[in-house]
């Protein structure tokens, strides 16, 4: 198992079920609608940073899937939990998982429907959400002189888990802005329902900018050419004070539920205001060209974002 990446384990399942088109959620047929689906895991070990309070692992294991269905213009309708919970966790304990629950549904305003509970060594949380919609933003569809758009800046996620996890040192004021992209990310869903229709693609993010760019990219067989690297101007002096490459914290961070997106030039002015009107702070970050692959500084990036057993 430790000689496979999360890729090639896909493959392995694919082979058994078919090969389909990797996508943010999964779809079918429903009359003359699209069934919109999409399921997450939350592993206690690997997805829960310390001092992580459980409403917020709870609510953490929901935006997963909430930014997903931003990604594609869709509104989350319903959900089914499937928890599992160590024996020594108390009536208490387990009544934070369960407020965390139900304070993002009405954050995002889906309903739980029911799930599962079961016992194990660590606290897992998987959620499956259902949705309704006449169309999905796919991830290919980007065309040659589109701009490339994302909903917010890259690094700070990557920066507060070095800093929760790894000491890192931070002025107080990104610090403190650091750790609560941490502890409490904030999926676009009501910016991406409202300008879907604008885009020609788009993805979430939450995997590292570099793997959805160079997904992306692939999947529309067309080259993004970066000029503007998205970030808080804070994060330079961040890395700068640790000793880290600020490129690789912006590209491969992952742990940020922004929509990369792409757009015509036509499109672009409402979709700034659905940005304002929404307080995002929408980035133009580059441009579609004819060919293939991500280019950055005239340097090619390569996907070098989150992987599962990587």
């Amino acid at each position: 198992m430790t000689k496979l990446n999360e890729k090639e384990i896909i493959k392995i399942f694919q082979k058994s079920f078919g090969r389909f088109v990797s996508e943010d959620v999964e779809i079918f047929k429903l009359g003359k609608k699209l069934g919109v689906i999409k399921t997450d895991t939350l592993v206690e070990s690997t997805d829960i940073p310390p001092k992580m309070k459980l409403s917020d692992a709870a609510r953490k294991s929901v935006v997963a899937c909430v930014s997903d269905f931003a990604s594609k213009g869709v509104l989350p309708l319903y959900c089914i939990i499937s928890v599992t919970i160590p024996r020594k966790y108390s009536a208490k304990k387990i009544k934070e998982i369960a407020d965390g629950f139900r304070g993002a549904s009405r954050e995002f305003g889906f309903k739980i429907l029911g799930g599962d509970t079961n016992e194990g060594k660590e606290l897992v949380l998987s959620v499956s959400f259902f949705g309704i919609s006449d169309r999905i933003v796919h991830r290919e569809g980007a065309k040659i002189g589109d701009s490339i758009i994302v909903t917010g800046p890259f690094g700070n996620a990557s920066a507060g888990l070095r800093h929760v996890m790894d000491g890192k040192k931070a002025e107080s004021k990104f610090a403190n802005k650091i750790k609560h992209t941490v502890y409490h990310p904030m999926p676009r869903l009501g910016f991406g329902v409202s300008a879907g229709k604008y885009l020609s693609s788009a993805m979430d993010s939450s995997d590292g900018l570099s793997t959805t760019l160079v997904e992306m990219a692939a999947q529309s067989e067309k080259k993004f050419v970066i000029s503007n690297l998205p970030m808080d101007p804070a994060l330079e002096k961040f890395a700068r004070q640790n000793k880290l490459d600020v490129i690789d914290l912006v590209f491969n961070g992952g742990e940020e539920y922004e929509i990369v997106g792409t757009a015509p030039q036509r499109n672009l002015k409402k979709i700034k205001q659905i940005a304002k009107s929404r307080r995002i702070t929408l980035i133009e970050i580059g441009q579609v060209e004819r060919g293939h692959g991500v280019f950055f500084a005239d340097k090619k990036i390569e996907s070098g974002g989150w992987l599962h057993f990587n």
